[in-house]
């Protein structure tokens, strides 16, 4: 609570109305007095001008206001505080009549502590004063003291106070007066009204928030709706984009059925129209080049030298030409071509004539058949053929494209079967492949072709193998039938294949590597054999050789794939390849030779100890007259008599110790008029808990209705589990060929001059099982004798030598050469390497298996050689053979 001498200048300027407005009351003489009931105190004495007093009081009173007025200016000097305080003087003697007496006698009580502004009119002296006397001209009548706090509240202006909910000082001003400074301090009726309307602003200024926070508040709603309203916009734009896009496909799909029928229309009508269009509007050309040439001649003058033009000149002609030729007038000169002809699927709209070559037209195949694809599925026509929209390749496989047509696998369509122009058809037209024609000039019967395998570059040191991997293929020779691109080998022409491969590797990989050759037929690709090389923890190198027989087409491929089955190998670490010269090798023979290729797979995966015989399943075979399995599926019968080429592949995992001692043994059976007769005997080392293959391959002539059989010899108490797993590692391929193009022997190593010791690049010696054949002969006199075979014509030959030997040489290596005379030297065809013996075997072999041709008078032998050791033994009775097959070129 602030007393009187504590307001500043400000405030007593504000509040003196309120300080000094006290309603006065009358004292007992009509006399009026300047305070009421302040305190509770007695009555004191009245005091004023209009009761008996003293002129000191007054005086005394004048003086302290003037002073009170110059005391609170505090920012005035002293010198602005004199001035201020005279001329306040003289002010307040103006108003009051120029002097000090008239000033005592016209202002009167608490009047005169009040600022001039506000002060009452001057008024004369009135005699009378009090109740009683009557009111004088010109006398203003008593101001009650809330008009006068609400009148000069109305001057004050509004204040802008600061809400204390919103960090401000509390609003609301209480205000009292103090008469004698520290005493009588009480509320005064003109601060209440004053606080009641600061109070009332406030109310005005926080309803003003309100609104502000409202309007606020309406603005946020009104921005989200808008970015809700966007949102739906763009759903609406990505919706209608989505929609565009589909329109976009259905209008490619009708342009290019629109595309298709334009290509269908009538080549003699659109002539008819372009005539009838150059008629119509030859006349407007013609007069529009007159124009332009009278212009380019008023304006450009050219001269022209005199040149005499031969008019009757005829033009140039071709000549004369074939009956199936025309004259070509497009091409400079003009040249005669032979006439074109309507492929499958179109037909002749106009004959060929002297000036204008044929005219072919697309045949449409869903119009002539409506129903060709079925009621619920789509015809859509294509250029040459048709396609039916949502066939599997499988369904059309089936022959759903109907005769003459078959399902092209590239257009995934049916297209028409081609027509050999000059009737001499290869291979016929199947559901699944088009017609191979051929020419009376071709005469090629049989194909070989060899090239060299190289792990690819790995890319990173720690490169995987676990995937598998496509090893690189590089050509030695070109080859019309075939071609490698991208390490794989692209076949050109429909045939039968006969594929060899020789693989050297040392490796520390867990459990096995797996090494394959692959057909990639279609979309899927299946492996046509595969061979398992068990983990020798990296001591020595180990190989294996696998073959296989396969139908070709064109565009088919065939890759070696070397794979783990688990992550532990990497090819940088690892892999150890062993350079051999042309270890893969192909022998591909025409359709013409009338020769079947027939793949089977083993259909048993069980224990046995002793003997096992494999039951068989026919996975393709290209004639099932000609090569068929017997009634209990475990032997292969022949229908004709000719020459087959087969090999036998077969994984197993082994346990015990006798299995490493005297290890697995490979039995071919021929049987003819009910007797078994061996055919030949591959010896292979045991391994033990380890997961290895054992495989064989040979050749040899048959009669109708012999049956080749097969049986594993394996060691007793020795407990093996054999697979027959659709991987290609127990699979059996087998080609036969008519006896009329090919025919082939079967030798083994003489016990007569057999290489011991330290052997280096030393031939074998051989003695023919049968007499010798007219093509295939042993020389038995002279230097070469039992040493070199020697052909009498040229063809293709696959050669497979199986070698069973003791020995302690780091390496093993057999070699197969060809020479033609006595003076050339001989040529390297084929290689194959074997490690070191495994510990605890009593045998060990090596295989070798390579194709290629030969010419008339060629010679072949096998060579053995032995690095770092020597070679103690090598069994010339039973597990040495050399088994050669020879087909027409």
């Amino acid at each position: 609570m602030l007393s009187w001498w504590s307001c500043t200048w400000m405030s007593c300027l504000l509040f003196l109305p309120v300080c000094y407005g006290i309603p006065a009351e009358r004292c007992p003489g009509g006399l009026s007095c300047t305070s009421s009931s302040i305190d509770n105190e007695q009555p004191k004495p009245c005091v004023g001008a209009r009761c008996p007093a003293k002129a000191t009081r007054t005086s005394h009173s004048y003086q302290q206001t003037a002073s009170s007025d110059i005391l609170y200016q505090p920012t005035r000097t002293n010198q602005q505080k004199s001035v201020s305080t005279s001329s306040d003087f003289l002010e307040s003697s103006e108003a009051l009549g120029g002097t000090q007496s008239n000033i005592t006698r016209d202002c009167k009580g608490i009047e005169c502590k009040l600022p001039l502004r506000i002060r009452l009119k001057s008024r004369g002296r009135v005699p009378c004063t009090g109740e009683g006397c009557p009111p004088v001209e010109g006398q203003q009548g008593l101001l009650r003291l809330s008009d006068r706090a609400a009148h000069f509240i109305g001057e004050v202006p509004d204040l802008p106070f600061s809400n204390a909910e919103l960090g401000g000082a509390p609003l609301g001003v209480q205000l009292t007066c103090d008469i004698k400074p520290g005493e009588n301090e009480v509320p005064s009726e003109d601060a209440l009204i004053l606080q009641l309307q600061l109070a009332k602003g406030q109310e005005k200024f926080v309803e003003s928030l309100k609104m502000q926070q409202k309007t606020i508040t309406d603005l946020q709603q009104k921005l989200s709706e808008q970015q809700n309203l966007l949102i739906n916009q763009q759903r609406e734009i990505i919706e209608q984009q989505r929609r565009m896009y589909e329109q976009m496909d259905m209008v490619k799909v009708q342009y290019s059925m629109l595309f298709d029928t334009v290509k269908q229309m009538s080549f003699q009508s659109l002539q008819e129209d372009i005539q009838q269009y150059f008629e119509a509007h030859l006349q407007g050309l013609q007069n529009q080049v007159r124009n332009n040439l009278q212009k380019t001649y008023s304006v450009h003058k050219v001269e022209v030298d005199a040149k005499v033009l031969d008019v009757e000149e005829p033009l140039p002609e071709c000549g004369i030409c074939e009956s199936d030729e025309f004259c070509n007038f497009q091409k400079t000169p003009p040249q005669c071509e032979k006439c074109t002809l309507c492929p499958a699927g179109f037909f002749q709209l106009s004959d060929c004539s002297e000036n204008i070559d044929r005219i072919c037209q697309d045949r449409d195949e869903c119009m002539d058949s409506p129903s060709i694809c079925g009621e619920r599925i789509k015809c859509l026509n294509t250029p040459g053929g048709f396609r039916c929209l949502g066939i599997a390749e499988k369904e059309a496989a089936l022959g759903i494209c109907g005769d003459q047509y078959f399902y092209n696998k590239e257009l995934q369509e049916c297209q028409a079967c081609s027509e050999c122009e000059e009737g001499v058809v290869a291979f016929s037209c199947t559901a699944d492949s088009d017609t191979v024609c051929t020419t009376t000039s071709e005469s090629k019967l049989s194909e070989s072709w060899s090239s060299s395998l190289s792990l690819p570059t790995s890319k990173n040191p720690n490169s995987q193998i676990y995937p598998g991997l496509n090893l690189k293929i590089k050509e030695k020779m070109n080859c019309e039938i075939l071609s490698p691109e991208d390490n794989q080998v692209v076949f050109k022409q429909h045939g039968l294949l006969w594929a060899d491969l020789n693989f050297a590797v040392k490796h520390n990989c867990r459990n096995f590597l797996q090494l394959s050759i692959k057909l990639n037929n279609s979309e899927e690709g299946y492996e046509l054999s595969g061979s398992r090389i068990e983990q020798p923890e990296g001591k020595y190198f180990q190989s294996t050789s696998i073959s296989c027989a396969a139908e070709v087409e064109p565009s088919q491929t065939l890759s070696v794939v070397l794979k783990s089955p688990n992550q532990f190998c990497n090819q940088s670490k690892d892999l150890h390849v062993y350079d051999l010269n042309t270890p893969l090798s192909l022998l591909w023979l025409s359709h013409d030779t009338g020769a079947v290729a027939m793949t089977a797979q083993m259909s048993t995966a069980m224990h046995y100890q002793t003997n096992y015989r494999p039951t068989f399943k026919i996975i393709s075979v290209s004639d099932p007259y000609m090569v068929g399995l017997s009634h209990d599926g475990r032997s292969i019968k022949l229908t004709e008599s000719g020459v087959v080429k087969f090999v036998f592949q077969q994984a197993l995992y082994s346990m015990g110790p006798t299995c490493v001692r005297e290890g697995f043994t490979l039995i071919f059976y021929i049987n003819r008029n009910g007797t078994n007769s061996e055919l030949l005997q591959i010896f292979k080392s045991g391994v033990n808990y380890r997961d290895t293959s054992i495989s064989g391959s040979g050749a040899a002539k048959v009669n109708a209705g012999d049956i080749i059989n097969f049986e594993v010899l394996s060691p007793a108490q020795c407990n093996v589990r054999y697979f027959g797993e659709n991987s290609g590692i127990s699979m059996l391929s087998l080609l036969w060929i008519p006896t009329a193009i090919s025919t082939a022997i079967t030798a083994s190593v003489s016990n007569i001059g057999l290489p011991t010791g330290a052997v280096r690049n030393k031939i074998l010696t051989f003695t023919m099982d049968l007499p010798n054949d007219k093509i295939i002969q042993l020389i038995s006199t002279g230097q070469f004798a039992h040493k070199y075979f020697k052909f009498t014509e040229s063809g293709g030959v696959s050669v497979s030598f199986n070698l069973k030997l003791i020995h302690s040489c780091n390496v093993v290596k057999v070699t197969i050469s060809t020479r033609i005379s006595d003076q050339v030297q001989p040529t390297v065809v084929a290689q194959q390497i074997g490690g070191q013996m495994p510990e605890g075997s009593q045998w060990t072999s090596v295989a070798l298996r390579s194709s290629f041709h030969v010419q008339n008078g060629s010679m072949l032998s096998v060579s053995l050689d032995c690095v770092r050791g020597r070679i103690n033994q090598i069994a010339h009775d039973k597990g040495t053979n050399l088994s050669i097959l020879w087909v027409s070129s």
